[in-house]
């Protein structure tokens, strides 16, 4: 058997001692926080970080799919299609004008990439957090996948044809939407971002 060394705990201990590693032990316990963000301000919140990946220099968006279990089950932002397109934040245009070569016609909405990216097999009955009230393609894609409501932070107004027809697809599709009142971190964290 090996002398023992200064300072090593021996093997055999008592039932009643515990190893403490070199830190004294705790008997006090920890409070549980209280005022904690609720599901609705963390899921706007990621939304809200997704939009700054974004490239777009007018409007960022972000969107964030999560299950009835409070899980986040997808994420996106609005940017060019990238999958085999190198550079493709230098070939496609960023501009709204002129309409023949605008970016409208090349990028891909937030709930889109969301949806496209979606880690689970099925998003149905899920709810989609967005940073902007959905078009009418995406509102599209987002029956077809199975949502089941959207929450949204801004909106352009239901004058514009594709809103108008975002509404009345969601409407009939039965597809509960409301908008997200910021309060709290999620206000602090919009005037952050610049955007309150």
């Amino acid at each position: 058997m090996s002398p023992k060394r200064k300072g090593m705990n021996t093997v055999n201990q008592s039932k009643d001692s515990t190893r403490s590693c070199g830190k004294k032990k705790t008997t006090a316990k920890t409070k549980k926080i209280k005022d904690v963000i609720d599901w609705d301000q963390y899921f706007m919140g990621v939304a809200l970080i997704s939009a700054q990946r974004s490239k777009d220099p007018e409007t960022q968006v972000g969107a964030c799919i999560v299950n009835s279990n409070k899980r986040i089950v997808g994420i996106g932002y609005n940017g060019m299609p990238d999958q085999g397109i190198l550079g493709n934040d230098k070939i496609f245009p960023w501009k709204k004008v002129p309409k023949e070569h605008s970016k409208h016609l090349y990028v891909c909405h937030a709930e889109m990439n969301a949806i496209v990216n979606k880690m689970s097999v099925d998003i149905r009955c899920c709810t989609i957090y967005t940073t902007l009230y959905p078009c009418n393609e995406c509102s599209k894609l987002m029956i077809q996948s199975g949502i089941s409501s959207v929450v949204y932070l801004e909106d352009k107004g239901f004058t514009r044809p594709e809103y108008a027809a975002s509404k009345l697809l969601l409407d009939k599709a039965d597809v509960k939407y409301c908008k997200y009142k910021p309060k709290g971190d999620t206000e602090r964290l919009l005037k952050a971002l610049g955007k309150l």
